[in-house]
């Protein structure tokens, strides 16, 4: 029987409850909300699954040990105390992080040399030779979170951060994140029932992961590797049968997932990213100005987007441009629910619409709103009607 374990999922601000609801539905146990993480149980198979198919989440942490420290000598000790053996070989690699809240511990980079350091130190006290620090692929990744006097040493299984899915190689200015394009989505409550529209699609973020949620495809099936992969117990064969179990429950979608983009470069890296992800059938990108659109048919739909906030703007022309968005979505978008991110909230002012939602999320540093237009036919009383 497998033993269930503890573990932490950690993912952006605002993100929490869609993190832990994947989480309930993948099965995890003993979920528990907090800033920016939500901690859960489960096996070694759950670990594999949850890394795999979460959307919201940028890492699964597996907690070795916690214990109290006061001084950085009882950091260097207690670290060294532990069985490194079992995790790494002495020929193996290695890579800290370190977290820190505390008015004794300050600098994170130096909690994370001290913990190499002991590390480093053990094994060439029992064998006579150092394993090496490589930060870019390291065999294990170790992650210390030190609040006040409570250190937290944790194994990384997910390896480089879960946003990096494996399908974006060209990039944009100022891309969105694939975890926060996923959580846009699913806070939008979009899930594949209408067709739904990206009309300043950048690189292709949003469009690439609406798609894997319309057809419930595992958001990290093209990367190249998970941290879990380089452990000494790495299980293959449950692995594959955890992959295999998932791709079981891809679903085929029947509307449409379509961009647009002034700029004819960012619609070319948009199309190279959609069959990196190869899904091309379920997108379709061109180059074309949304303010000069509307609308293709009367179905209802979704737009979501992540426009230019300001910094290549000055407030004239985002006054004028985002009372655009505001002009164009009343002209020519009825019956659409409109979501939008930004972190320009003087311009949000311009757009001219009442939000009938507002999220606090972070765009990176960011502090940013989500906010939902609801387009009606007609006049909104009629609609209400």
């Amino acid at each position: 029987m497998a033993m269930n374990f503890k573990m932490v999922a950690k993912t952006l601000f605002g993100l929490e409850e869609l993190l832990a609801q994947e989480l309930r539905q993948l099965g995890g146990s003993s979920i528990e909300i907090g800033i920016r993480n939500v901690s859960f149980e489960g096996d070694t198979g759950f670990m594999y699954k949850a890394n795999l198919c979460c959307r919201t989440a940028i890492k699964i942490l597996k907690p070795i040990t916690v214990f109290n420290i006061f001084t950085e000598e009882d950091l260097y000790k207690k670290i060294y105390d532990i069985e490194w053996e079992q995790y790494m070989d002495v020929n193996g690699t290695l890579a800290v992080n370190a977290t820190v809240f505390s008015d004794v511990f300050t600098h994170s980079q130096y909690i994370a040399l001290k913990t190499k350091d002991a590390i480093v130190d053990r094994f060439r006290d029992k064998t006579g030779e150092r394993p090496n620090v490589d930060l870019d692929h390291p065999t294990l990744r170790i992650n210390i979170h030190i609040d006040r006097n409570i250190c937290t040493v944790s194994l990384d299984s997910s390896g480089e951060s879960l946003h990096k899915r494996g399908y974006k190689t060209e990039s944009v200015f100022a891309p969105i994140n694939e975890v926060l394009a996923a959580g846009i989505i699913m806070l939008s409550g979009w899930n594949g029932q209408c067709d739904l529209l990206d009309p300043m699609c950048g690189g292709g973020t949003i469009l690439t992961e609406a798609a894997m949620i319309a057809c419930n495809i595992p958001p990290n099936l093209n990367r190249e590797e998970f941290g879990f992969e380089t452990w000494p117990d790495f299980d293959v064969d449950l692995y594959e049968m955890i992959e295999a179990a998932a791709l079981k429950k891809i679903r085929d979608f029947s509307h449409k997932i379509y961009g647009y983009d002034l700029d004819a470069i960012a619609i070319k890296k948009a199309k190279e990213n959609i069959k990196n992800a190869n899904l091309q059938e379920f997108i379709e990108v061109e180059q074309q100005d949304f303010f000069e659109s509307e609308k293709e048919k009367a179905a209802p739909s979704y737009i979501i987007f992540n426009p230019p906030y300001d910094e290549r703007l000055s407030l004239n022309d985002a006054e004028n441009f985002y009372s655009s968005i505001g002009n164009t979505l009343k002209r020519g978008y009825p019956g659409t629910q409109a979501w939008m991110i930004t972190s320009n909230m003087e311009a949000l002012k311009f757009v001219g619409l009442r939000p009938s939602k507002k999220i606090k999320l972070f765009n990176g540093k960011l502090e940013a709103r989500l906010v939902r237009y609801e387009m009606y036919e007609g006049s909104r009383k009629a609609a209400k009607q």
